[in-house]
């Protein structure tokens, strides 16, 4: 196979917090990836049935238990609802968000007591500003053009309350931007744009360690948003 380009041009166009970008594998608006997209669509079930079968993130659940507080709570990208529940069940009153209407019509159906919405990175136009207490975001952003990372965690650092708490994690890979054999995007960075796009605020956790749940390599940043008192 030839190589592939890895030749990537961003733009930000004036007036606007839009990136825009073109690359060999992502052409177009820096948006979720429409491949994933639709293979979390065309596959929503399949998909649901294996994560539901795999461990308990007992890893997660520890971090979640550490460094949120009681309240209310996003799971941005909460695919078919499963830390949406348990979140819910574990005192942090939770609503789901997900690009995929498939994998919301999962969720729905798994955990019809909780509140399911559309909504994507990088806008999550449909969450207003200072919302939420905490917000979970678990691997989902690697999903996103490499150029979409920045504007993304700035929007989830947005829709957190003053004092709230970030916790965001994301598959780690090596050797550059890949698919899997269902067309879903792997973008390969480290954690240093997640960093830089996170300032001012407090970054309490900043790990790479293997899931318990997946069984696969992810980063974990956890950040506090600054508090409005002067």
């Amino acid at each position: 196979m030839a190589a592939v380009s890895r030749e990537r041009k961003i733009l930000l166009l004036p007036d606007s917090n839009r990136f825009f970008c073109r690359d060999s594998l992502t052409k177009g608006r820096c948006e979720l990836d429409q491949k994933s997209l639709d293979a979390y669509n065309r596959r929503a079930a399949t998909f649901a049935a294996e994560w539901h079968a795999q461990p308990t993130p007992a890893d997660l659940q520890a971090l979640v238990r550490r460094f949120f507080s009681h309240g209310m709570t996003a799971d941005i990208g909460c695919g078919s609802g499963r830390d949406t529940a348990w979140l819910d069940r574990n005192g942090f009153a939770a609503t789901g968000y997900d690009a995929s209407d498939g994998l919301l019509t999962e969720a729905k159906r798994l955990y019809p007591q909780i509140r399911f919405y559309r909504a994507a990175l990088p806008d999550l136009k449909e969450i207003e500003d200072c919302t939420f207490t905490n917000v979970l975001c678990e691997t989902v952003i690697m999903h996103l053009p490499v150029a979409a990372i920045p504007a993304s965690v700035r929007r989830l650092m947005a829709i957190l309350k003053p004092g709230g708490t970030l916790y965001l994690s994301w598959r780690a890979t090596d050797g550059g931007d890949s698919r899997d054999n269902h067309e879903r995007l792997y973008s390969s960075f480290g954690p240093e744009p997640v960093l830089d796009a996170l300032t001012p605020a407090e970054v309490l956790l900043n790990e790479e360690s293997r899931s318990a749940s997946s069984g696969k390599t992810v980063r974990r940043i956890v950040a506090r948003k600054p508090s409005s008192a002067g």
